[in-house]
């Protein structure tokens, strides 16, 4: 388990330059958004909405919801401000071998296959939804998370988890399944929770401030200033996405994005805290995988419209007030997670 001992004069000599880089990544974003908006407004990259559920029926629910939304041409791929921001600060400032190359090449390569999936999204001619079917996308992110899965293990030599109070269990080659798992995971549910103006962008902000935190206590201070970095690009692409929306990141960020928050999380060592830091991921894509064993199943659905962000909509909740509802969760599951850190042993102070 990391948990090397940090004296508070070490902090304070950090905390300076890791906030500065969370400030240059936030005015960077804020600069290159007119750029983007320029560009996307010009060349009508509008995302089209979906018109089917999950499992292939007509996603009446979610049309009823969104319809009018969709009518205003919304752009997509604002993520491509959020990697080129990120990607360029730490290139500029914060470049390590040992702490942020792994986090900025799983950056670029997964923000490569949300590219990909977001511009077949928007160019390509269908009635139906654009974009990657999804088993490409399952099988790409498979691909490019057993080559980090390998890199973890045959080079940096990670074979063993953290476990709370109980410290590091050597799990040896397993550690390549178990990585390829989260780093999907985690993609995916980010992906899924990016539905609602500003909600994903709020969300991964408070995630990746608790995993700044944390590499900060452990003496991370390199891989902090990263996650640091991001909080600043999460909070620029926000004050545009919260409703009304401007734009949305599109599968190019919430793809990356969601990633680079599994992999920092194996970095750090902080598996088991993974799903508390990001509590509101783990339940909306956990709802809606229930949402299509359901209807596979027993034919019926368990809520009014997946994931559980639209059942909320769908029973009256005004978007806004689903999307501050979560922040508050999130928030509150940030504060458990540092704290089960502290007691736990993942930091010694």
């Amino acid at each position: 388990m990391n948990s090397t001992t940090i004296t508070s004069e070490i902090l304070l000599q950090n905390i300076q330059p890791i906030l500065s880089l969370g400030f240059a990544g936030f005015l960077l974003a804020i600069l290159l958004t007119p750029i983007y908006t320029r560009f996307a407004y010009k060349y009508h990259w509008w995302k089209k909405p979906r018109k089917e559920s999950l499992t292939g029926e007509k996603a009446v629910v979610f049309q009823k919801l969104h319809n009018e939304k969709h009518k205003r041409h919304i752009p997509t791929m604002a993520g491509l401000v959020c990697i080129i921001a990120i990607a360029a600060i730490t290139i500029l400032f914060n470049f390590d071998r040992r702490e942020t190359w792994l986090p900025l090449a799983t950056l670029l390569l997964f923000g490569g296959l949300g590219l990909v999936d977001d511009l077949s999204n928007v160019f390509l001619r269908s009635d139906k939804r654009g974009g990657l079917t999804p088993k490409t996308q399952i099988a790409a992110l498979v691909a490019l998370s057993a080559l980090g899965s390998w890199w973890f293990y045959e080079k940096l030599g990670y074979n063993a988890i953290a476990l709370p109070y109980f410290g590091d269990v050597t799990i040896g080659v397993l550690y390549i399944p178990l990585f390829i798992l989260v780093v999907v995971a985690t993609s995916k549910s980010v992906s899924i929770t990016d539905g609602l103006d500003g909600l994903a962008g709020g969300l991964l902000a408070m995630a990746f401030g608790v995993f700044s935190v944390l590499s900060l206590l452990q003496g991370n201070f390199m891989l902090a200033s990263f996650c640091c970095t991001v909080v600043g690009v999460m909070l620029a692409y926000t004050w545009f996405n919260i409703h009304p929306a401007r734009f949305f990141m599109g599968q190019t960020g919430s793809t990356a994005l969601g990633a680079v928050l599994g992999v920092v999380a194996m970095l750090t060592n902080s598996l088991f805290l993974l799903p508390i830091i990001g509590c509101i991921f783990v339940v909306e894509a956990g709802s809606s995988i229930v949402q299509v064993f359901s209807k596979k199943v027993f034919k019926r659905k368990l809520l009014l419209s997946a994931p559980l962000h639209h059942h909320f909509e769908a029973i009256g909740w005004p978007e806004t007030k689903v999307t501050m509802r979560f922040w508050i969760l999130g928030q509150v599951a940030g504060v458990l997670a540092l704290l089960i850190a502290v007691l736990g042993g993942f930091v010694v102070l």
